[in-house]
């Protein structure tokens, strides 16, 4: 009964791991280039860096969105799957 969950609790790590990795490193790859960009030219203006990262995240997002669903589907799936196995 307990291997079935934590091969759950397992997967379901794993899968946040993944599902949000593509706006994370839009993100980071978005503010590292306009960190070096303000570092260079000394502009310190805070919305320079947080809209553009912003952007590339709504746009990573959009782009990951049937990727990202079809996993969390096939997850839940899954999951309605090991309910007979777990429930006494």
């Amino acid at each position: 009964m307990d291997a079935p969950l934590i091969a759950l609790g397992r997967e379901t790590v794993a899968l946040v791991l993944l599902v949000s990795a593509p706006p994370l490193l839009a993100a980071l790859a978005v503010g590292l280039v306009t960190g070096v960009l303000q570092a260079a030219t000394q502009v310190q203006e805070q919305a320079l860096g947080v809209v553009p990262r912003l952007l590339a995240v709504f746009l990573t997002l959009g782009l990951a969105a049937p990727w990202i669903g079809a996993r969390l589907v096939r997850f839940g799936a899954a999951c309605l799957e090991l309910v007979p196995r777990v429930s006494p």
